[in-house]
C-alpha cells in the first residue's frame, strides 16, 4: 500500500534586484507551485520580514499553480545542514518560480487591459450621451 501524504511547504527568498530588495514567496502544495513577488524597497531586517509575514501573508496574491516534481529528500541532519548552506549561497529564484511569476504577470496584464478598455468605452458612452443632451437642450430653446 502506498503512503500518500499531502506535502506543503513555503519558502521565502530575499535578494537585491537593482534598485530594490525583493522577496519571492514560493508555496508548494500537492506537487503544485504558486509564487508571489513582493518589493521591500530598502534592505529589510529579519524582524521586519517576520512582521511582514505575520501581517500580510494572507493578503498576498499568488500566481496560478504550476505543476512541479517534488523530490523526496532523506532526513539526515548533516544533509539538511548542507542543503541549508547551499540555499544561503544560492541567490535568486528557480526557473519554475520565474515561469509562475511570468504567468501571473500576463494574467494581471490582461485583466488591466480589460478594465481600461471598459473604462474607455464607458467614458465614450458618457460623452456621447452628454452631446445628445446638449443637442436636445439647444433645440428646446426655439
Amino acid at each position: 500500500m502506498e503512503n500518500n501524504k499531502n506535502h506543503s511547504s513555503i519558502n521565502l527568498t530575499v535578494f537585491f534586484e537593482n534598485p530594490f530588495w525583493v522577496g519571492i514567496f514560493e508555496e508548494v502544495t500537492d506537487d503544485k507551485l504558486c509564487v508571489c513577488k513582493v518589493t521591500f524597497g530598502a534592505e529589510p531586517k529579519d524582524c521586519e520580514i517576520f512582521e511582514f509575514i505575520l501581517r500580510n501573508y494572507y493578503k498576498l496574491k499568488f500566481s496560478q499553480a504550476v505543476e512541479i516534481e517534488v523530490k523526496q529528500v532523506a532526513d539526515n541532519p548533516k544533509r539538511r545542514q548542507r542543503n541549508a548552506r547551499k540555499q544561503l549561497e544560492n541567490a535568486g529564484i528557480g526557473t519554475k518560480s520565474q515561469q509562475a511569476l511570468k504567468k501571473q504577470h500576463e494574467l494581471m496584464k490582461t485583466e488591466r487591459k480589460q478594465k481600461s478598455r471598459l473604462q474607455r468605452e464607458e467614458e465614450k458612452q458618457r460623452l456621447f450621451e452628454l452631446k445628445q443632451q446638449k443637442k436636445k437642450d439647444k433645440h428646446r430653446g426655439h
